[in-house]
């Protein structure tokens, strides 16, 4: 079992602060997140192509060098926010097929799509997963041709059931699942009971942690905020165990978006935390 971190972590240091929170003291830049990627010893990154500088065959070559020095596994994670808006943005869908040109030019094999989002939540399912059925069912032929799985994620959109319902609409290899074991929750949906159900169907993951914040309605997203991970409710042990069964190939991938203030900004002291817990968990399996 190995382990790893998605540059989402850090996104108030890319440039995306929420409304909620504060500006950082400083920014970061692709190369600073791999730095201190290699410095924690992980085994693999998630980078966000929302935070990608550019998308110039230099910068993504330059970029795949980094990467095969520190002999990163490596997911390109494409689609934040909203990604393809429930199956209705067509353009989105072009930029999807496109990135997948991307994710093999940094020498990914795995690339998280994004199906739809909290955005769309309340919004009719069915027709949603109705819509990207169809989308994936065309795109799994440009994945395939490039030899790169896509992992569409769990964006607080749909439940356990309904990724099912999706995944097997789509019936295919080339379609996996990216799972977040936070975003389930935020849904009042059993991550474990999602994991026995989607586990075989996982190709790379977001490792979260949650703990709900005083003062927040319950109905915001961000009320169930990220601890590092063994800090809050999510049993990633467990998990972590469900994928061992499945002889999961991927890596635990921290990830971090809107931290619990009780950590007082400091994105990076958690990921070092969370990244301590992974190491932990991991190596019950190796």
């Amino acid at each position: 079992m190995k382990i790893g971190i998605d540059s989402y972590c850090y996104h108030r240091f890319f440039g995306e602060v929420y409304p909620q929170q504060r500006p950082p003291p400083r920014a970061m830049s692709m190369e600073d997140f791999l730095k201190r990627a290699k410095a924690l010893q992980v085994d693999g990154v998630s980078l966000e192509s929302c935070f990608f500088p550019e998308f110039s065959s230099q910068y993504l070559g330059e970029l795949k060098a980094v990467l095969d020095s520190c002999q990163f596994e490596r997911v390109f994670a494409w689609g934040h926010p909203d990604g393809l808006e429930g199956g209705t943005n067509e353009a989105a869908y072009a930029e999807m097929i496109r990135s997948l040109k991307h994710a093999q030019a940094i020498g990914a094999k795995v690339m998280r799509v994004v199906g739809s989002s909290l955005a769309f939540r309340h919004q009719p399912h069915a027709p949603q997963i109705e819509r990207l059925i169809r989308m994936f069912k065309k795109a799994i032929e440009a994945a395939e041709e490039v030899g790169i799985r896509l992992a569409v994620e769990n964006h607080i959109d749909f439940t356990a059931d309904e990724i099912l319902g999706l995944l097997e609409g789509v019936n295919s290899p080339w379609l996996g699942l990216n799972f977040d074991t936070g975003n389930f929750l935020r849904l009042l949906d059993d991550p474990i009971k999602g994991m026995r159900k989607l586990a075989k169907y996982v190709y790379a993951t977001h490792i979260k942690d949650l703990k709900p914040r005083k003062g927040v309605s319950a109905d915001e997203w961000f009320f169930f905020s990220c601890t590092p991970v063994g800090d809050g409710l999510v049993d990633n042990q467990q998990l972590a165990e469900l994928l061992h069964q499945v002889h999961y190939q991927g890596f635990l991938a921290v990830e971090i978006d809107f931290l619990h203030p009780d950590y007082q900004d400091n994105e990076d002291a958690a990921v070092e935390k969370s990244v301590i817990e992974l190491r932990r968990i991991a190596g019950k399996f190796n």
